[in-house]
């Protein structure tokens, strides 16, 4: 379909970029599904911590299709997705706009979060809006020198599935609190947030894997331009397999029951787009494969909290929060 055909509300959903909402929903999925384990699950708390994920997400998508155009990323030559603003199919400044209404919206969510979190969540989500904008923007893009892999890692991952859970803890005390309480962060929910982290990150490796080669061309620095094919492939392998092995130290090293290995019905579907990522650099091939690694978190994800979550005993709580 040419530029001419697609409609301008079309456009504006490739700008949104859906294929990447699961990463948004997938920390939360996994957060609330500790929260049932915990006792603390706490409904409001928890479908906030996604809209303010998604929001952030989106934003994010935005900011990165706008600087990608204006400093040059984006050309002709990319074999990834229709990029809005570098194809003309939305004003640049449109593009810009819509990037600070979104951030400006996830800070607005995050009010209640912040009335239940206390200042812990408000700084915690002012540096991830801060973050998602300076991906692509401000005068150290992350995106731009290599950094794109952490700041996925850390933000999509172990910040999104501890500060859900934390949420929904923090829930059950009172408001507006100034610390973190005991017990609201434990070391489960850490270790949860490494499947999501890895498979998060193993999205943005897939992208630039396709990428590197316009990417070097245009002086997007990624970790994948600076380090090559075969370091990216390994990268993302080493990304996947994080996601399999936290499930069986679950299982294994703190005794949880053997359904938080259901995680592991998915291995043939990573092997498979493993296979792909290891053997090619071409959006033919590449721009399924980071659909299908989306695919895959969101799955993972979702079995991952199922496991979980049967852990919970007879007192879990079923309170919308505060």
């Amino acid at each position: 379909m040419s530029t001419a055909e697609v409609s301008r509300t079309k456009a504006w959903v490739m700008a949104a970029r859906p294929q990447t909402l699961p990463a948004a929903a997938a920390p939360v999925l996994v957060g609330t599904g500790l929260a049932v384990s915990e006792g603390v699950f706490a409904a409001l708390p928890a479908l906030m911590a996604f809209v303010g994920a998604a929001l952030i997400q989106i934003g994010t998508n935005f900011a990165n299709d706008y600087y990608d155009a204006v400093k040059g990323a984006d050309t002709d030559d990319r074999e990834g997705f229709t990029r809005v603003t570098q194809s003309g199919l939305i004003d640049a400044g449109a593009v810009k706009f819509a990037t600070l209404v979104t951030f400006a919206a996830a800070i607005l969510s995050g009010v209640y979060l912040v009335y239940v979190g206390g200042l812990p969540i408000l700084v915690i989500g002012l540096v991830s809006v801060f973050c998602g904008w300076a991906y692509t923007g401000g005068p150290y893009p992350l995106g731009y020198h290599g950094l794109g892999d952490l700041f996925v890692f850390v933000f999509f991952g172990v910040v999104a599935v501890v500060g859900t859970f934390y949420v929904q803890a923090a829930a059950h005390i009172e408001p507006l609190i100034t610390t973190i309480p005991a017990g609201t962060m434990p070391p489960e929910a850490f270790a949860a947030s490494l499947p999501v982290a890895g498979l998060s990150t193993a999205i943005l490796v897939v992208n630039n894997v396709r990428d590197l080669e316009t990417d070097a061309e245009t002086g997007k620095r990624t970790l994948a331009v600076r380090l090559g094919y075969r370091f990216s492939r390994l990268e993302f392998a080493a990304l996947v397999s994080l996601a399999y092995v936290v499930p069986l130290w679950f299982w294994l090293g703190w005794g949880f029951s053997a359904s938080v290995l259901l995680p592991l019905l998915t291995v043939p579907y990573a092997l498979a787009i493993t296979r792909t990522v290891w053997t090619r650099t071409d959006g033919e091939a590449l721009n399924p494969a980071l659909e299908q690694t989306g695919k895959l978190l969101a799955g993972h994800a979702l079995l991952f909290a199922i496991g979980i979550a049967l852990e919970a005993g007879p007192s879990v709580g079923t309170g919308v929060g505060l």
